[in-house]
């Protein structure tokens, strides 16, 4: 039994130690900063929804324009009317939808179907 716990504690041992020096020296982790660009499509989407949010707060249109690039997207006007038609179309959260469709509207894309949301957006803006 004593030679059974002392093979059990010197493997233990030596796992441990070996793990730690794979981990931490032979291959430690490496952080590297990912473009949005790079996201998958449902984080561009939350990406973008929070763009949107940040425009209903500072009404800038092209702060929101320059951060929309990183999505390296040639026409983002087009981009964020489809993603706004696309959330309208399966019933995203409506707080997001608004958000999307002030944005949208900003940039000159407001269409029929946003139109719903807009009035949601200026009756609870108490405008």
């Amino acid at each position: 039994m004593l030679r059974f716990l002392l093979s059990l504690a010197v493997g233990l041992g030596l796992g441990l130690g070996l793990g730690l020096y794979l981990g931490w020296i032979q291959f430690p982790v490496e952080y590297t900063d990912a473009p949005p660009s790079t996201l998958a499509e449902s984080y561009q989407d939350d990406y973008t929804v929070m763009i949107a949010a940040g425009y209903l707060v500072d009404r800038d249109v092209n702060a929101a324009l320059e951060r929309l690039r990183l999505l390296e997207i040639s026409n983002i006007p087009q981009y964020v009317q489809n993603v706004t038609e696309r959330f309208i179309s399966s019933s995203r959260e409506v707080r997001d939808i608004i958000y999307m469709v002030a944005l949208s509207e900003a940039l000159g894309r407001l269409t029929p179907i946003m139109e719903p949301y807009r009035e949601v957006n200026v009756r609870g803006t108490g405008g």
